[in-house]
C-alpha cells in the first residue's frame, strides 16, 4: 500500500490572520463600521463587540470604526434601539447586527466586511434573475447563534441580497443570546430562522438560489429549477455529499488519477459538523466535530473541487451521465452517492408544529438558548448521551428520556452520563409535545407503571437515530434494502456507473467507517473505469 502523503494541517491562527489582512487590504475603499451601545445594557456583548471591531480595525486600515451611545443623533437617524448594534456602511447599505461576532458568527461578520467592502454580491446568474423580480422592500430578520454551523450559510445568502439590492433589502442579523426578547417575540428557538416583513420564509439553511426564491415569493421554497445557460463542466466522478465518506472518496479518487468533484447541498461534514465532541476518531483523543470537519475539508480541497450549496435537480444515467444541479450542468463517467443520513423524528403530536420553537435536533445550534431552562433529551444512544453532556456543560437543566431500561450508548459514554447527575427516565416514551407558540410541556408514558404524566419543559431535543437520505437514489432507480438503505455490493449499485458509500448504505454510523467506505468506493470506481464491470 503506498504511503499516505499530501496531508497538511489547517492554517495556524497567525497564517489565517495574514490571509485575512491580505483580503481586507485589497478592499478599494474604507468601510464605515459603527457600534451603538448603552452602558449597563448587555455589557458583555457590547464589550465583546468592541474588542472584535477594534481587532479588525488594527488588522487593516480599511475599516473606519466608531462607537456611539444610543442617545446619539446617529442612533435616532438610523432607528437604533438595541445595545449592542453594529451598522455596516450605513450610508450605502441597510445591514445591521444585533450582538457580537463570536464563534461561527465571526465568519458571518468577515463575509459582511468583504462583500460590502468590494460592493459585489458574487451571486450566481440564477440568483440575480430571481432577485431582480423583487419590486417591493424586504425587511429581513435573520436569527443566528454563535454555536450554529448552519448559520453562516444562510447569513451569507442574506448579505449577498442586501449588497446586491441595497434599495430594497434591509437586513438585520440577530444573535439570539444577545437579543433573547426578540427571539421570544418571533419564537425563534432554533437557528437559523429567517423572516421577511415579519413573515417566516425559512427554517434552517438554504442554497443561495432557494433563499432568493423564498425571499421573492415570501414563503419557504424547496425546489429551484436552473436556467439552461448554467455552466457546464466535465469530470470523471461526481460525488454527492460532503461528509466523511464523500470527502475521503474525493481524496482517494484524485490520488488514483480520477478527476472528481464534490457536491454538498447543506453543510460540509454532515452530522459531524454538529457533533459537540468526537472522542473515538483514531489519533485524536478528543476533538470538536466542527474542527475535525475543517481538517477533512482542508485536506480534500488539495485534491478536489467542492461545490457547496448545490443540489442535484435532474440526472440522466445514459453514458456519459449528466448531472444537473441548481447552478450548473456536469458531464461525468460515474456517480457516487454519499448522501448520509438525517435525524429520525418521533412522529408525535406537536413535534412538527413546534419544530424550531423548542423542538430541536441539534444541541450545538440551539442549546445555548436554553441555558438555565429545563429540557428533555429523547434517546439513549451515543448521540443522545454526548449531546446531553454538552447541554449540561453549557448550563441547561437536561433530563434524558429513554424508551427501554438500559442505555444503548457505548459503556464509556453511559458511565459518563450516569456519573454526571443528569436524570434518566427509563422505560419512558414521549407521547405528545404541547405548547401554544413554543414548547411548554411533554406528555410522558411509563411503560412499566402504565401511567402518563405531564412534565413542564422549555425544549425537547431529539436524538433517536438517523434515516438514510435516499431521495436522489430513488429518483435514479437505485434499489433499496427493506430497511431503506441503498443496496450495494462492493459499493456498486444496480445502476451501472452509480455507486454508494457511507451512512446511506447502512451498517455502523461512525465517522471512521464512513471514511473507510469512501476510500474503498473510490478505489472500486478507479478499477471500474479501467475495466467497466457492466461490460
Amino acid at each position: 500500500m503506498p504511503p499516505e502523503t499530501g496531508h497538511t494541517s489547517p492554517p495556524s491562527p497567525r497564517d489565517a490572520e495574514k490571509e485575512l489582512k491580505k483580503m481586507f487590504d485589497k478592499i478599494p475603499r474604507p468601510i464605515a463600521v459603527y457600534l451603538f451601545t448603552t452602558p449597563g445594557d448587555n455589557d458583555i456583548f457590547s464589550s465583546t463587540a468592541r474588542q472584535a471591531l477594534r481587532y479588525f480595525k488594527e488588522l487593516t486600515g480599511k475599516i473606519d470604526f466608531r462607537e456611539f451611545d444610543l442617545a446619539h443623533d446617529f442612533a435616532k437617524k438610523w432607528n437604533i434601539e438595541h445595545s449592542p448594534t453594529i451598522l455596516i456602511d450605513p450610508e450605502k447599505y441597510s445591514i445591521r447586527w444585533l450582538g457580537a461576532p463570536l464563534g461561527e458568527e465571526g465568519r458571518i461578520f468577515i463575509e459582511i466586511l468583504l462583500l460590502a467592502g468590494f460592493g459585489k454580491s458574487n451571486l450566481s446568474k440564477s440568483s440575480l434573475k430571481v432577485l431582480k423580480q423583487i419590486q417591493q422592500p424586504r425587511r429581513i430578520k435573520l436569527f443566528v447563534s454563535y454555536s450554529c454551523p448552519y448559520c453562516p450559510q444562510q447569513a451569507v445568502n442574506a448579505i449577498k441580497a442586501a449588497v446586491e439590492k441595497p434599495d430594497m433589502i434591509f437586513l438585520e442579523i440577530i444573535d439570539i443570546q444577545a437579543s433573547p426578547e426578540l427571539a421570544r417575540k418571533y419564537n425563534a428557538q432554533s437557528v437559523p430562522q429567517t423572516y421577511a416583513n415579519d413573515t417566516l420564509i425559512a427554517q434552517g439553511a438554504q442554497t443561495e438560489e432557494l433563499f432568493m426564491l423564498s425571499l421573492q415569493r415570501m414563503e419557504q421554497q424547496t425546489l429551484f429549477i436552473p436556467d439552461d445557460d448554467a455552466e457546464e463542466i466535465q469530470t470523471d466522478l461526481v460525488i454527492i455529499g460532503g461528509g466523511p465518506a464523500g470527502l475521503t472518496a474525493g481524496i482517494y479518487a484524485a490520488r488514483s488519477g480520477i478527476k472528481a468533484v464534490v457536491l454538498e447541498r447543506n453543510i460540509l461534514g454532515g452530522q459531524v459538523a454538529t457533533t459537540p465532541v468526537v472522542e473515538n476518531y483514531p489519533g485524536l483523543t478528543q476533538i470538536g466535530g466542527k474542527t475535525l470537519v475543517e481538517i477533512m475539508v482542508t485536506h480534500a480541497l488539495q485534491y478536489v473541487q467542492i461545490f457547496l450549496g448545490e443540489e442535484v435537480v435532474e440526472f440522466q444515467k445514459e453514458k456519459p451521465m449528466t448531472v444537473l444541479t441548481n447552478r450548473r450542468k456536469i458531464i461525468t463517467k460515474a456517480l457516487l452517492l454519499a448522501t448520509g443520513a438525517t435525524h429520525k423524528h418521533l412522529n408525535v403530536p406537536g413535534e412538527s408544529r413546534l419544530a424550531g420553537r423548542g423542538v430541536s435536533y441539534c444541541t450545538t445550534c440551539d442549546g445555548p438558548l436554553f441555558s438555565g431552562q429545563k429540557v428533555v433529551m429523547v434517546g439513549g444512544g451515543d448521540s443522545a448521551v454526548t449531546e446531553s453532556l454538552h447541554l449540561k456543560n453549557i448550563g441547561v437543566d437536561v433530563t434524558v428520556v429513554h424508551w427501554t431500561d438500559k442505555l444503548d450508548a457505548q459503556d464509556f459514554l453511559a458511565r459518563q452520563l450516569e456519573s454526571s447527575g443528569i436524570p434518566i427516565l427509563y422505560n419512558t416514551q414521549v407521547k405528545e409535545i404541547t405548547g401554544q407558540k413554543s414548547v411548554e410541556a411533554v406528555i410522558l408514558y411509563d411503560s412499566k407503571s402504565k401511567k402518563t404524566k405531564k412534565l413542564k419543559v422549555s425544549g425537547v431535543f431529539i436524538a433517536i437515530g438517523y434515516i438514510p437520505i435516499t431521495d436522489l437514489a430513488q429518483k435514479i432507480g437505485v434499489e433499496l434494502t427493506p430497511q431503506g438503505y441503498i443496496r450495494q455490493e462492493h459499493y456498486r449499485t444496480n445502476v451501472p456507473g452509480v455507486y454508494a458509500a457511507g451512512d446511506v448504505t447502512g451498517g455502523y454510523n461512525q465517522i471512521v467507517t464512513a471514511s473507510g467506505h469512501g476510500a474503498e468506493a473510490a478505489l472500486t470506481i478507479f478499477e471500474d473505469q479501467i475495466k467497466p464491470y457492466w461490460k
